[in-house]
């Protein structure tokens, strides 16, 4: 990987909240490989991040939080897809049938492997060796969904209980109703990801500072959910997705001046779940010794 490990793990060795953080589409970094493969400039590929989403999680992190961040570019790998979600086409060797899975998100170019983006058409030129393919899911996503794993039983070993926040951006959404658009997406695979109170408390807390919000339309969360959230073993997780213009500058690439009220928005979500699983989780402790 460019520039040492594919992600970060942010915040205290023992966890102090159960509240664990992901970003999995913020990553900067691109290797040389890839973009000498590439058909469009760097700055086209861009389009696949979730631009500085990283810098959401500082203020939670600050609070006692763990994150775990991508530094790997999504256009090399996508760590929110499941590994069976790969295009053949764009694959140099054969791929047995049981190994694929041929989703919506595939067949729109945005699998395991990104393919193309409407504003750019095809990104690469040439197809994906199966040895890259492999080397890319061993030394990036399975180890970054490991990580994600191994982090939730250590938070459960003090709390009993874990949510897991994946945090994402996403263009400004039209104005359909009276009230404005959605400025954030809270996605909990329709009710499979996390307990209803979990999801309560974030889009109250969301609603007072006078955002809109909407649960699992039209983002209802990815492989991170379905892979980690088992509300029923309590490990609760959902996705939120920002309105990039609420945290960008105008041109959506740098950071803007609604920074700091966005990461400080996600500190309160990400402390008033920790309370709550607290208050509902008795004789365990509030944070850790």
């Amino acid at each position: 990987m460019p520039n040492g490990a594919p992600f970060l793990i942010l915040g205290p060795p023992t966890p102090q909240t159960p509240v664990l953080l992901a970003v999995p589409h913020a990553g900067r970094d691109y290797p040389a490989g890839l973009t000498a493969r590439a058909r469009v400039p760097v700055e086209q590929l861009q389009a696949l991040e979730d631009r500085h989403a990283d810098r959401l999680v500082e203020q939670a992190v600050a609070g006692g939080a763990t994150a775990i961040v991508a530094r790997i570019a999504r256009a090399a790998i996508d760590l929110n897809r499941d590994p069976r979600e790969i295009d053949p086409a764009m694959i140099d060797g054969s791929v047995a049938a049981e190994r694929l899975l041929q989703s919506a998100k595939v067949r729109a170019g945005l699998g395991l492997f990104p393919r193309r983006l409407p504003a750019s058409g095809e990104l690469w030129r040439g197809r994906l060796g199966m040895e890259e393919a492999t080397r890319r899911l061993a030394e990036a996503h399975g180890p970054y969904h490991r990580a994600i794993a191994e982090r939730i039983d250590a938070i459960r070993a003090v709390f009993g209980v874990a949510v897991l926040i994946d945090c994402h951006s996403m263009p400004p959404l039209p104005s359909r109703q009276p009230g404005g658009p959605v400025r954030i997406v809270l996605g909990d695979r329709f009710g499979a990801g996390a307990a209803g109170s979990v999801i309560d408390t974030a889009m109250a807390t969301i609603e007072e500072v006078g955002l809109r919000a909407a649960r699992n339309h039209p983002y209802a969360g990815g492989y991170t959910i379905d892979r980690h959230g088992r509300p029923r073993r309590q490990v609760h997780a959902f996705q939120i997705e920002y309105d990039r213009s609420l945290y960008l500058d105008a041109t959506l690439d740098a950071p803007g001046p609604g920074l700091e009220a966005c990461a400080q928005l996600l500190a309160t979500i990400a402390s008033r779940i920790g309370d709550m699983l607290g208050r509902e989780t008795p004789g365990l402790p509030i944070a850790a010794e």
